[in-house]
């Protein structure tokens, strides 16, 4: 997936989830931000920054903040891009052969999975998580309780026993990490709940993305422990 219109920033502060204060163009401004978690190690006084341009002029910020340089790595922090990327991922073929169907936003229960998907003589069902916490290049999900991410998972064991296929894909959001595990220490339910899934034949998939200031595009695969 890629960006239309970027521009380069610097990081000066988030007053709350949704905002951010930047120096963009030699004055501060505010901006939006795609990414609702704490992304506390990523937004740090002085990051650079990258912001996609709105199409809409009307739009109260004409900026959102998309991409952060950590340290050497490039970090995309855009809550959107796991499913562009996905979606793509899926239509060129690169996780399943002789797709017949790929259905976005596909409700089942009380849950909406973000794809349904035909292939061969299978059906399944995929919920996508993106992932941009990295730490000495472990890469963990989620960075705040996630009530919703578990009951996701407790509803992909659902369809399991429906007789579906049920995937969960972890796209981590940068590139040259070690391995992706569940965050226990911020929310033990999900990590739980994420072992219990495994267990039932949920299939937990994670893959790495290639990442530059206006692109994200799913790479290879990277190892998970459960």
């Amino acid at each position: 997936m890629r960006y239309s219109e970027i521009k380069k920033a610097t990081f000066i502060s988030r007053p709350n989830r949704f905002v951010a204060r930047v120096a963009l163009d030699g004055k501060e401004t505010a901006v939006h931000v795609k990414n609702t978690g704490r992304c506390r190690e990523l937004l740090t006084e002085g990051a650079e920054v990258w912001l996609e341009k709105s199409s809409n002029p009307d739009r109260k910020y004409q900026y959102s903040l998309v991409t952060v340089k950590k340290g050497d790595r490039m970090v995309n922090t855009d809550s959107q891009a796991p499913n562009r990327a996905v979606g793509e991922f899926l239509s060129e073929g690169r996780l399943f052969r002789d797709i017949r169907l790929i259905r976005p936003e596909c409700k089942y229960g009380s849950s909406r999975f973000d794809f349904y998907v035909e292939y061969e003589d299978k059906r399944a069902f995929i919920e996508v998580k993106g992932v941009t916490l990295e730490n000495s290049g472990v890469v963990s999900f989620p960075d705040a309780p996630t009530e919703r991410g578990s009951k996701h998972l407790r509803e992909l064991c659902q369809c399991i026993k429906d007789g579906y296929e049920a995937y969960v894909i972890f796209v981590i959001q940068m590139k040259n990490v070690l391995y992706f595990t569940a965050n226990a220490d911020h929310d033990p339910v999900f990590a739980r709940t994420l072992e219990a899934a495994h267990k039932e034949g949920v299939k937990i998939l994670a893959y790495d993305c290639h990442v530059t200031e206006n692109e994200m595009k799913i790479g290879d695969g990277v190892k998970v422990k459960i």
